[in-house]
């Protein structure tokens, strides 16, 4: 054995398999090997040396925590922030709102309605960012001068080759009410077409107080409008407001088929709400309503697809919300990588 050769101890054994520490691993097993004579003992170090290349080669979630990352099967789903400009004491540009979320870690950004789409959308890209969103208004109301903004014909180019989606607010009528369908599935087909011809979908939004205030509602128009670029958007505060807790994992898996995007936000609880007592839309790590159970059951049901933040009303500096509910993010991420099943079905540690 050369004289500069150690063998490794049990906590550095431990730490660097668990790393993925391959060629120290190698070496030593090597040096075991050599050190052995008979073939007996030799065909066994054979059969470790095996099993250290396929652990070494496997990095684990402590791995990826040490590394300031959380397992991708975590959570894969992009993460974005909209409606954080409403609102901040900074009154941040453009320039500034895309440097911003690039710097404390969101993949992009969704944005209000159709004033400066190209600008925000050549922010984003200088900043290596994505664009998730894009809201518009649909009224079904008999004074309505026209059902939605005309400028969407024009703004629909832009979005084609990126992961844009339009998700339509729908206004007119009194909530839920389905006499207003046939108006509706006329003038959802018109947005539905045109987003087709450039690749965008279009994911219905459901707004306590609006026609369209349910993720039913949504469901019951993706349905009849029958075009395969429209589904449904579950919005956390929203569905707070017209729901009961229980309904909720029935209700996502109900709508997984349809489910384009969903936005969350810290909250208290859905009765409080209703109430009018509870904090409704506030930072990720505020609130009593269960976002990591309502994360988990999107992980069970297979929903992959973007999570955005709502941030609408959240006063003062944008960064300090923006920072909180990152870190809270990242919490959740890592806790529901703590819970997947391990070796022999046990949860990683």
């Amino acid at each position: 054995m050369p004289s500069d050769a150690k063998m490794l101890t049990g906590s550095d054994h431990a730490k660097r398999l668990e790393c993925g520490g391959l060629p120290a691993l190698l070496d030593q097993a090597r040096l075991k090997a050599g050190a052995r004579s008979r073939p007996r003992k030799l065909k066994r170090h054979r059969c470790g040396l095996a099993a250290l290349l396929l652990a070494a080669a496997l990095p684990t979630a402590a791995c990826l925590r040490a590394a300031g990352q959380a397992p991708a099967r975590a959570l894969p789903n992009p993460f974005f922030a909209f409606c954080m400009d409403t609102h901040d004491a900074k009154k941040r540009s453009l320039p500034e709102q895309a440097q911003l979320l690039k710097e404390l870690g969101y993949d992009g950004a969704g944005h209000l309605w159709l004033d400066n789409v190209a600008e925000r959308l050549q922010t984003l890209d200088a900043a290596g960012l994505k664009l998730f969103q894009m809201y518009i208004r649909v009224d079904l109301g008999p004074q309505a001068s026209q059902p939605y903004d005309g400028r969407l014909k024009e703004v629909l180019p832009l979005l084609k080759g990126r992961p844009t989606m339009l998700a339509a607010l729908v206004t007119g009528g009194k909530p839920s009410d389905q006499a207003l369908d046939p108006r509706a599935v006329e003038v959802l087909r018109q947005i539905a077409d045109l987003a087709q011809a450039h690749g965008v979908k279009v994911a219905l939004y459901p707004h306590s107080g609006d026609w369209l205030e349910r993720v039913e509602d949504a469901l019951r128009l993706t349905r009849k409008v029958n075009r395969p670029n429209v589904g449904v958007m579950f919005n956390l505060c929203h569905w707070l407001k017209v729901d009961e807790e229980a309904n909720l994992a029935p209700l996502l898996r109900t709508a997984k088929p349809h489910l384009l995007a969903v936005s969350i936000n810290g909250s208290d609880r859905g009765a409080h709400i209703r109430a009018g007592k509870g904090r409704w839309i506030v930072p990720l790590d505020t609130g009593e309503f269960d976002l990591l159970g309502l994360l988990k059951t999107l992980k069970q049901i297979g929903y992959t697809g973007p999570i955005g933040l709502q941030c609408y009303g959240i006063a003062g500096d944008a960064r300090e919300h923006l920072s909180r509910s990152m870190a809270a993010w990242r919490q959740f991420k890592e806790r529901l990588a703590a819970a997947e099943p391990g070796p022999a079905g046990k949860a990683r540690r």
